[in-house]
C-alpha cells in the first residue's frame, strides 16, 4: 500500500471508532416503517404487499452481503469494520423476519397453502431452510451466548455462509428467468465465500 492509500485506511477507521455500534442498529433499522408507510399510503405501487416483501427480503440480503464484506475488508484492505458486525448482522436477520412476517400474514394469510408453498414450491423451501439457519445465529448474538457456547460459538455462526448462499438462490429462483440483479448478488455472495475458505487436502478449511 502507497503512504497516501494507509492514510485513507486510517482515517476511515479512526471515523469508525467514533460511530456508536447504537446509531448504526437506528439507521439501518430506518427503512423498515418508512417502506411500510409507503406501503400502507399506495406509494409502493399498485401491489404494495408484494413490494413491500421484496424490499424488506432484498435490504436483508444487502445486510447478509454486508457483514461477508468485513472480514475481508479488514484482511485485504486493514479497514476494521468488526465492531459493526453484529448490528449488521442482527438488522438482517430483522429484516429477513420482516419479509418473512409480511408473507405469512399480509400476503398468504392461509396456514394450510402456507405449508404447502413450503413444500412444494423450491424457492420457498430454500428461503426457508436460509431462515432457519439464521435463527441460531440471531439468538446467540449477544455476549452472554459468547462466554456460554465459547469456541463453539464461531463454528456455530459459519451457519451465515450457507445461509447467504440459500438467501442468494432464493432471490435467483423467485425473480424467474435470467436477470442480472438476482445473478450479481449471488455472485458476489459466492466470491465473498470463496474467499473465506479454500481446499487444503481434498477438504474445505477457512482461508
Amino acid at each position: 500500500m502507497t503512504g497516501s492509500t494507509l492514510g485513507i485506511v486510517d482515517r476511515v477507521n479512526l471515523f469508525a471508532r467514533r460511530i456508536p455500534v447504537w446509531l448504526v442498529y437506528g439507521l439501518v433499522a430506518l427503512p423498515a416503517p418508512y417502506l411500510f408507510y409507503l406501503a400502507a399510503t399506495g406509494g409502493l405501487g399498485v401491489e404494495p404487499i408484494s413490494a413491500l416483501e421484496h424490499e424488506y427480503g432484498e435490504l436483508a440480503l444487502k445486510l447478509l452481503i454486508a457483514g461477508l464484506c468485513i472480514t475481508p475488508l479488514r484482511r485485504f484492505l486493514g479497514v476494521n469494520l468488526m465492531k459493526f458486525r453484529r448490528a449488521i448482522g442482527v438488522m438482517a436477520f430483522a429484516y429477513v423476519f420482516a419479509h418473512l412476517g409480511v408473507w405469512l400474514f399480509l400476503d398468504v394469510q392461509d396456514w394450510g397453502r402456507i405449508w404447502a408453498d413450503i413444500v412444494k414450491r423450491p424457492y420457498i423451501t430454500i428461503g426457508m431452510v436460509g431462515f432457519v439457519l439464521l435463527v441460531p445465529l440471531a439468538v446467540t448474538s449477544n455476549n452472554l451466548s459468547l462466554r456460554w457456547l465459547g469456541p463453539l460459538w464461531r463454528k456455530l455462526h459459519l451457519l451465515v455462509f450457507p445461509a447467504a448462499i440459500l438467501a442468494g438462490l432464493h432471490f435467483v429462483m423467485l425473480r424467474k428467468g435470467v436477470q442480472i440483479e438476482p445473478l450479481l448478488y449471488l455472485g458476489t455472495i459466492l466470491a465473498l465465500v470463496g474467499i473465506r475458505f479454500r481446499l487444503r487436502d481434498g477438504k474445505i478449511v477457512r482461508a
